[in-house]
């Protein structure tokens, strides 16, 4: 029993170090501080954007594609779940003060991101038909 207890400890701590570093990922991001926000990345870690067909290898590839975004970016982490290896966060990114709804799956080894996999969605207008079924959320 001491033994099962012990793992789950560490399988605790472990999430929740990967859970700080995430939340300091997502605050550098916002500041615009790369060096701190690329910490959390293995040196060959892949970042994927399906929607436009790219892939970036290595860290360094992805800081510096990052700092050369000519937009100003300002991120607001909605919510992070995740457990184990994978992590999901939900956010808005807003470039130039559009928002994005930003979805970012990171895959983790020895915790830190081997993979991130991120989708951008526009804000559209509500459907008005829907109106009697659903609740405003904070946007």
């Amino acid at each position: 029993m001491r033994s099962q207890d012990d793992g789950e400890r560490q399988v605790r701590a472990a999430e929740e170090k990967i859970r700080a570093a995430l939340l300091e990922h997502w605050a550098a991001s916002d500041a615009n501080d790369f060096e701190t926000e690329h910490r959390i990345y293995h040196d060959d870690a892949i970042l994927d954007y399906p929607q436009s067909g790219e892939r970036i290898r290595g860290r360094v590839n992805i800081q510096t594609t990052r700092a050369l975004e000519p937009s100003k970016k300002r991120f607001k982490v909605r919510r992070i779940v995740g457990s184990g290896n994978v992590w999901v966060t939900e956010y808005v990114i807003r470039y130039n003060k559009k928002p994005f709804y930003t979805v970012s799956i990171m895959e983790f080894r020895d915790g830190m991101v081997t993979h991130e996999t991120q989708y951008f969605g526009e804000p559209f207008e509500a459907s008005a038909w829907r109106s009697r079924f659903v609740e405003q959320i904070e946007m």
